[in-house]
């Protein structure tokens, strides 16, 4: 349990919502892509809401790495 509460946390020990949103796009992502696979073809996502959900996770994922490396320890 310990695990999963710091995977949301940031450098500082604060939770993320960057994170928190990021994780919640990929299991989505996954979800969707469970239920697409053993469903009809004619139910399934537009692929215009597929790509902005892994843009968005991809972003606010990338963000968090970027936030990671740049923040200043000084302060």
């Amino acid at each position: 349990m310990k695990f999963i509460q710091e995977i949301f946390k940031d450098e500082r020990g604060n939770y993320s919502s960057k994170r928190f949103l990021g994780i919640l796009c990929v299991f989505a992502l996954l979800f969707s892509l469970v239920i697409t696979s053993f469903t009809n073809y004619d139910i399934r996502p537009s692929d215009t809401l597929v790509n902005a959900i892994a843009l968005f996770a991809f972003g606010s994922l990338g963000l968090t790495s970027v936030d990671k490396w740049s923040h200043n320890k000084n302060i």
